[in-house]
């Protein structure tokens, strides 16, 4: 006789990570490795998915092929002016915990990575400042270091539009803090997201995740196109506001 089923909430409502420690593989794999399972159980395949994966290739890869000469004078600059190497690569949590290399355009000066390792939120934030480059500076301020991730987006790593990619040591802190975290798994991290366009990097994550989560929910074509276009506005119009702040007030 078989097991009696149990729904899917039952099965995970329990589940805190220390939970999980006990019930998951052996104690060498990771707490992304470990929630895989959960996630899978987790994700409902719907109809929109591959609709939403077909928009993700179409955008991810026409904007490559017409922004080809602007991706090589990038680099061919980043070389020139900081040397080697062009490209940052970290790796982060993808769908159903499978760790992958998310790429961008080098912002900062060498290794700086290994010194912001520790940090995360507004001290991460704080100390980053004066680990950019000028180029840097630049890049990041009309979004041009994001550019690499839509070679994420084709490979499969990533969508367009989700929950942004985070670090395995802080997916792991933060499961520790708001079990609930896990459930960003259910759907592949994006180049923009829902919480991005709500929130700032000084916001609580548990706010940050309330936000993700109701994307996830409700993720359809639609809000999907409504993201993308407040995120083309929101970096077409970032010059206009940073001019604005420089004009007298009266």
């Amino acid at each position: 006789m078989s097991a009696p089923r149990t729904s899917f909430q039952e099965r995970t409502r329990v589940r805190t990570p220390v939970e999980a420690d006990s019930i998951g593989p052996a104690p060498h794999t990771s707490l992304a490795e470990r929630y895989r399972a959960m996630a899978h159980e987790g994700h409902e395949h719907r109809g929109v998915d591959t609709a939403l994966r077909a928009i993700d290739l179409t955008i991810a890869g026409t904007t490559l092929v017409v922004l080809s000469p602007v991706l090589l004078g990038i680099a061919a600059s980043i070389r020139l002016t900081s040397g080697s190497p062009v490209l940052y690569r970290g790796r982060r949590v993808g769908r159903a915990g499978r760790i992958f290399t998310m790429l961008k355009f080098r912002t900062l000066s060498a290794d700086a990575e290994a010194r912001l390792g520790p940090y995360l939120g507004h001290e991460l934030t704080h100390r980053t400042q004066s680990e950019v480059t000028r180029l840097g500076r630049v890049l990041r301020f009309a979004h041009l270091d994001e550019l690499p991730q839509l070679w994420n987006v084709v490979r499969g790593d990533m969508s367009i539009v989700g929950p942004r990619p985070i670090r395995p040591a802080f997916f792991e802190e933060l499961c520790e803090q708001i079990p609930q975290y896990w459930q960003r798994l259910v759907v592949e991290p994006g180049v923009t997201g829902f919480a991005q366009l709500r929130m700032t990097r000084e916001t609580s994550w548990a706010e940050k995740l309330a936000h993700d989560l109701e994307y996830v929910a409700d993720r359809s074509v639609h809000l999907y196109l409504r993201v993308c276009v407040a995120t083309a506005w929101r970096i077409l119009s970032s010059p206009l506001r940073g001019a604005a702040r420089l004009l007298p007030r009266g």
